[in-house]
């Protein structure tokens, strides 16, 4: 082999194994469903069925958040946000007050979907930045594939 197609060689190799080290790429065997970037979560929209739990990640190096926008929710669902809180009100005055139900760092946050709809969210310090995402939560039976 000359040494311009193994340096070639070589240098992919490097480029692969280090996005993943760095959470630069997400495939299908993580151990999340949602990622979240310095600014957005990835990916914004995740579809799941009802009873499926969604697992967020912190794969960035900012602190974040995922808070449930209340009044969005669809009837009778369930409030979700990072530090366990029972309101937006009060996850958005935990975080002034300390930066409280933060994720860091491959921290994760898991919540269960028992009612059908469309679930947006956000991440409080980077809301204003469009750091917002949606789950939708479809009465189905999961296929083996999910």
């Amino acid at each position: 082999m000359d040494r311009r197609r193994y340096l070639a060689a070589a240098g992919a190799a490097a480029a692969a194994s280090l996005g993943g080290c760095l959470g630069l790429t997400r495939g299908e065997n993580t151990a999340f469903d949602v990622g979240m970037r310095p600014s957005s979560f990835d990916p914004p929209t995740v579809t799941v069925a009802v009873g499926e739990e969604v697992v967020w990640e912190n794969t960035g190096t900012r602190d974040h958040t995922v808070t449930a926008y209340e009044a969005s929710l669809p009837d009778g669902a369930e409030f979700f946000a990072t530090g366990g809180y029972e309101s937006e009100d009060a996850a958005r005055q935990a975080w002034s007050n300390g930066t409280q139900g933060a994720l860091s760092n491959g921290d994760q946050f898991t919540h269960t979907f028992e009612i059908p709809g469309e679930y947006d969210y956000f991440c409080i310090p980077h809301e204003s930045g469009g750091m917002v995402g949606r789950v939708i939560v479809e009465d189905r039976t999961p296929t083996a594939s999910e």
